[in-house]
């Protein structure tokens, strides 16, 4: 559940957006994007959002099907455009980002009495973004969805780590996806942010979002800052620390670290997505923490090493070339075709 827009990618590398002279248009929006890799891995998913009534809202429709992720609940709001986002693209690590959203977009249009909260309740797994905490209406919207899975014992089981009910693969996922530019300050986040935790039985997060969230920078302290959230209900913390690859810990002691997979990097916008998707996969797959983090690991890294976000989510197959030291996995350039 949460931000959905468009892509405008530069084809050319190294260069800032003045010189740029032209761009691939892409499917965006990191919820849009986690809904697309695991739909990539075989999983059944579905996104709520908005679009505007306009021909970028066309196409993020089609696309979301292409890719088939569920968009009956994608609609579209009439008084605002459909969102788009340019980066500019300097390997290895600076991609800034340009979000036009204004004056305000769709998908904080999300309002609380539209939501379908049996189909919220019934998901074997619900994912929701800090950034739909930024405003109104949405900001209601995504507390009462993370409220009625709390509710109603949905994703008790934190995905099998340090659960108490269910079969143990169910989870309430938030990404904490904190984008400053969305915020007049990271003080007015917090409460809100300490809110939907409540509600959350796996939280995942960069160490500057642990930050926010908790406090916490150290990635240890992070951790056990998240899984102490008040209300006791994060079973899993999982602290992305890019180049320092990952931790995980569990309230029932379960504790896992897993390297990056090196990569010639070409624009590290989406690797977090394809992190997001793999971890959903194995959180509904029943891995342990260990194998779940190597497989999401090597997703971001193949997304990494490829232009785009929503077309470049691997397959399984891929992945497992990648744990295997293959490499024809890491590509650069232009991203590759869909199948």
């Amino acid at each position: 559940m949460g931000r959905l827009g468009v892509d405008l990618y530069p084809l050319q590398t190294g260069v800032g957006l003045d010189r740029v002279e032209s761009f691939g248009k892409f499917l965006g929006g990191s919820p849009a994007n986690v809904a697309v890799a695991a739909a990539r891995l075989g999983r059944r998913t579905a996104l709520v959002s908005r679009t505007g009534a306009d021909p970028f809202g066309t196409f993020l429709h089609r696309e979301l099907k292409a890719f088939g992720v569920d968009d009956r609940w994608v609609t579209e709001v009439a008084a605002h455009p459909t969102p788009v986002t340019f980066c500019e693209v300097f390997p290895p690590d600076d991609f800034p980002l340009y979000f036009y959203r204004l004056p305000k977009a769709p998908d904080l249009e999300i309002h609380p009495h539209e939501l379908d909260l049996d189909a919220i309740r019934a998901a074997r797994v619900f994912w929701a973004t800090g950034t739909g905490l930024c405003a109104e209406p949405s900001r209601t919207a995504t507390l009462e969805a993370l409220r009625a899975r709390s509710e109603h014992g949905g994703g008790d089981g934190g995905g099998g780590y340090g659960g108490e009910g269910g079969t143990g693969r169910e989870a309430t996922v938030f990404d904490l996806d904190w984008r400053p530019m969305f915020w007049a300050d990271p003080a007015e986040a917090r409460p809100y942010y300490a809110e939907a935790l409540r509600h959350a039985t796996v939280a995942v997060g960069n160490l500057d979002e642990c930050e926010v969230a908790t406090g916490e920078r150290d990635p240890e302290a992070a951790a056990r800052a998240l899984l102490a959230s008040d209300g006791g209900a994060v079973r899993l913390a999982v602290v992305k620390q890019g180049p320092e690859g990952v931790l995980a810990l569990a309230a029932d002691g379960t504790r896992a670290e897993a390297p990056p997979l090196p990569v010639e990097v070409v624009n590290g916008l989406g690797a977090g997505d394809a992190f997001g998707g793999a971890l959903v996969h194995g959180l509904l797959a029943g891995w342990d923490l260990e194998r779940t983090l190597r497989h999401a690991n090597a997703a971001g890294a193949i997304v990494a090493g490829r232009l785009a976000c929503s077309s470049a989510m691997p397959d399984p197959a891929e992945i497992a070339e990648a744990l295997a030291g293959g490499t024809g996995t890491i590509r650069t350039g232009t991203p590759p075709e869909r199948g």
